[in-house]
């Protein structure tokens, strides 16, 4: 695929994200924003982990100047592209595309949230488990949905 083409996919991918964010789904008391995440795992399938990246990069970015993210928006999206891309690079599978995704947020970016931007951004102590829940949540709900529609896209005759 031409960088040409993945720009183009990454811009739209990077709109999709900022558009869909205000959508949550509520998980008990924990309110999931699956979007960033369903778009991850497109991202990293389509154009790879550093588009990816620069897709999470550019929502966060984006989200919190219109005030729809906070500063977790950038671990929180960032990681879970980025390695979900690898992964997708490495096996060529969309499942383990989406567990990396998972992994990279749901574990990496929720303890990187709690540790240290919590503390170092808003001089705040943060709770390790509420983090791990709702960064948890949020990655799976959206991890789902991408495969589904990753899966959606094969079956139309879509190729990447």
């Amino acid at each position: 695929m031409s960088q040409a083409r993945k720009a183009a996919y990454a811009v739209v991918l990077t709109a999709l994200a900022v558009a869909f964010s205000p959508l949550f789904i509520p998980v008990g008391i924990i309110k999931a924003y699956p979007a960033q995440h369903m778009i991850n795992v497109i991202a990293a399938v389509l154009v790879g982990p550093w588009y990816a990246l620069a897709v999470a990069t550019a929502a966060a970015i984006i989200r919190n100047a219109l005030n729809l993210g906070t500063i977790f928006a950038f671990p929180g999206g960032m990681i879970g592209a980025f390695l979900a891309g690898w992964a997708y690079r490495l096996s060529r599978n969309i499942y383990l595309a989406a567990l990396a995704e998972v992994i990279g947020t749901g574990l990496i970016a929720s303890t990187l949230s709690a540790l240290v931007i919590g503390p170092v951004f808003l001089k705040k102590t943060m709770a390790l488990g509420t983090f791990i829940l709702a960064f948890s949540a949020s990655t799976i709900a959206g991890s789902i949905l991408g495969v589904l529609i990753l899966l959606g896209l094969k079956r139309a005759g879509f190729r990447w």
